[in-house]
């Protein structure tokens, strides 16, 4: 039973590359093409495969529809808050987990630091899109299309002398963030708090969320929060990996 279970599901890979004929599937799987058909048969019985006019065998509805249902039935942050915790544990400093709404970046997690000078924050409050790493994460994942529009429709503020100036700066930091995988909020918000953020990603390795980890710099200086990034990346490589098996940053690096 355990192999026919094995061969049933070797056939659903097979199959998303697009529809394939039975004799494909039998080479796919190196079975016999009685074998193929018997469990191909099973498969479509339960809507995990739909045969096709033409005899090819694609991808049915119940597995796009429980895919679906799953994904829209996950909790990120009931996924990733341990994890928070862990490193929180870890570092001491403050952490947050952020998602993307509309045109605002919006804190639903937190865990405070164990010092006594710590940053100001809660859940639920929205971030400076322009200079948060947990906004530049989330915002340069956007197809670059929408990320250009959103960077000339919103303003600028100068919070400090180190914020974002304007469109074309915030897109080349957007840009970076792509490339890097990472993102820093150095004094861009408040002069005395730094940030270090990374990426969490879903099933299709899109950026779901963004989590990070703040520091005043009378605690722990800049270069001493940038240290802490192999530890920040493997957090949000367990968040992601844990929410949808996606998150393999950390292997590819390694």
């Amino acid at each position: 039973m355990s192999q026919s279970v094995e061969r049933a599901l070797r056939i659903l890979p097979v199959l998303a590359g697009g529809p394939a004929g039975l004799g494909d599937v039998a080479e796919g799987l190196g079975v016999h093409k009685s074998t193929a058909l018997r469990l191909l048969r099973t498969l479509r019985e339960h809507g995990f495969v739909y045969r096709q006019a033409d005899g090819r065998y694609r991808l049915g509805a119940t597995l796009f529809a429980l895919a679906a249902e799953a994904i829209e039935n996950l909790d990120v942050r009931e996924v990733a808050h341990p994890h928070l915790v862990a490193l929180n544990k870890a570092t001491g400093h403050t952490v947050h987990l952020a998602l993307h709404q509309d045109d605002e970046v919006v804190y639903i997690d937190k865990v405070d630091s164990r010092y006594p000078v710590r940053m100001y924050s809660r859940i639920g409050k929205p971030v400076p899109l322009t200079v948060a790493a947990v906004a530049k994460l989330l915002l340069a994942d956007l197809p670059e299309g929408e990320r250009r529009a959103l960077a000339e429709r919103i303003e600028y503020p100068r919070y400090t002398a180190r914020s974002t100036p304007d469109a074309a700066a915030f897109l080349r930091e957007l840009e970076l963030v792509r490339e890097q995988g990472w993102a820093t909020d150095l004094g861009g918000h408040e002069e005395s708090i730094n940030c270090l953020g990374a990426p969490v990603h879903g099933p299709d390795g899109r950026v779901v969320a963004a989590l990070s980890v703040s520091a005043p710099s009378v605690v722990l200086t800049a270069e001493g929060l940038i240290e802490l990034l192999p530890l920040v990346l493997r957090t949000a490589d367990d968040i992601s990996r844990d929410y949808s098996g996606s998150g393999t940053q950390a292997e590819e690096r390694s």
